[in-house]
């Protein structure tokens, strides 16, 4: 069976590629992949799948970070009159921002696996220099300021490649398959509205990826496991004062300002812990509207990380009272409000083992990094799905996918070597049909 898997991902390589591309073409941030959801969702219905959308996939109390409504209605105007889009299965509920597609395929009595793939994009202008290969073979972004310049798109047609193999193979499997097209990873905001919705209380395994350059720790075409990313808040603060004539009057003002950047350099004054990596950072910081005007708003964008999500909470905890105090100092008020959040995440070393052997065994090609389980200093709210599954005795697994890369992460020339995507779809597919074979092998 896994020489067939082999024999339909390297069938699959050329449709993979394109949609990759199709998707690169078509860049979306988190809560406006209302394009890329609808290409999902028409790919895995006609497949076969179970497909849920919308508020059927996310739960709105729990969704972090959204748009305004100004950028969401433009995007949808981009997405109606400017892009090819697959108009069938595009519902109103994507373009009111309830992005992200679960595809279920049931196979009877056995365990439940979940497949996990981001979708969403970055806020990156791309490169439109020749050198820069999807500039020069015509696959740059058609979304100016937005690019796939961390591999979800590579991710989304890995998931839509395994969908492929797995309902082929759905004969042979007894069990569940949940592949989940995740929402709004950058910034972690998405995984939460996806938890909160109760798709992960079922789950016995649980597998993930992100794609990995080449020259980083791992020594293999596949880690099978990765540990530790930071636990994280991300913050806006708001704060609101008085205006006030700055010659004739400044008593009368409340300086917003002044509170923001007082409460900027005392966040910077937090003490580390003594029991791990911390973390913060003021990215952002916009008041004022003239040189003679009391400033009476302010906008910071923080963010807090922790090597645990102990030590993150003791972030988290410090900068609220920093902010407060800072807010008080200048007769201010301060509202923090919390758009995106993960927790730190460990993998199960016996499901990454059973990983790690059936690539070896069934995919000899495909190399085994050395070091099963590798530290992620990133952070990543897949940690939220993981530790959902494990706390109720399941088990999971964030695997590192190794690949050349044109340029570092999150840059304006970022693209990847796309043989990586046959890898993973037959990496996926052999774990999950290990996972839900007639007879499991181990070891």
């Amino acid at each position: 069976m896994y020489d067939q898997i082999t024999v339909m991902a390297k069938e699959l390589y050329e449709k993979s590629v394109a949609l990759r591309r199709d998707l690169h073409r078509h860049p979306e941030t988190g809560w406006l992949e209302m394009r890329t959801s609808a290409v999902i969702a028409g790919i895995l219905t006609n497949l076969g799948y179970e497909v849920l959308t919308g508020r059927q996939v996310v739960d709105d109390r729990a969704r972090m970070g959204l748009p305004s409504e100004e950028a969401r209605r433009e995007h949808t105007k981009l997405v109606r009159e400017s892009w090819d889009t697959p108009l069938t299965y595009l519902t109103e509920e994507m373009e009111a921002g309830y992005t992200g597609v679960i595809g279920i395929l049931r196979c009877g009595q056995g365990p439940v696996c979940a497949l996990r793939f981001d979708i969403d994009a970055l806020g990156v202008l791309e490169d439109e220099n020749a050198c820069h290969r999807p500039a020069r073979e015509d696959f740059a972004s058609r979304c100016s300021g937005v690019m796939h310049a961390c591999g979800h798109d590579g991710h989304t047609a890995i998931g839509l490649g395994v969908a492929e193999v797995l309902m082929n193979l759905r004969e042979h499997l007894h069990g569940t398959v949940k592949l989940i097209f995740q929402p709004a990873e950058e910034g972690v905001r998405g995984a939460r509205a996806i938890v909160s919705k109760g798709h992960l209380d079922d789950v016995d395994y649980f597998v993930g990826t992100h794609l990995a350059p080449l020259d980083g720790p791992d020594d293999g075409a596949v880690t099978p496991a990765t540990y530790g990313s930071l636990a994280t808040t991300k913050y806006d603060v708001i704060y609101r004062g008085a205006p006030a004539h700055a010659g004739g009057f400044p008593e009368k003002g409340r300086n917003a300002l002044l509170a923001a950047a007082c409460a900027a350099m005392g966040l910077a004054a937090i003490p580390r812990h003594s029991e791990g990596a911390s973390r913060v950072n003021v990215g952002t910081l916009h008041a004022g509207t003239g040189r003679n005007v009391i400033p009476d708003y302010a906008k910071m964008e923080i963010e807090l990380r922790g090597e645990t999500t102990e030590i993150n909470e003791y972030m988290a905890e410090n900068a609220r009272r920093v902010c407060e105090a800072a807010a008080a100092m200048y007769g201010c008020t301060c509202e923090m409000i919390c758009m995106g959040a993960a927790d730190s995440h460990h993998s199960d070393l016996t499901l990454a083992d059973r990983a790690a052997a059936v690539i070896e065994r069934e995919l000899p090609d495909i190399r085994v990094s050395s070091v099963r389980c590798a530290r992620n200093w990133g952070s990543e709210d897949i940690s939220l799905m993981m530790n959902r599954v494990q706390s109720h005795g399941g088990q999971a697994i964030c695997m590192r996918n190794i690949t050349a890369m044109e340029a570092p992460q999150h840059t304006a020339d970022f693209d990847f070597d796309e043989k990586v995507l046959e890898e993973g779809i037959r990496v996926f597919s052999a774990i999950a049909y290990d996972l839900l074979r007639d007879e499991p092998l181990h070891g």
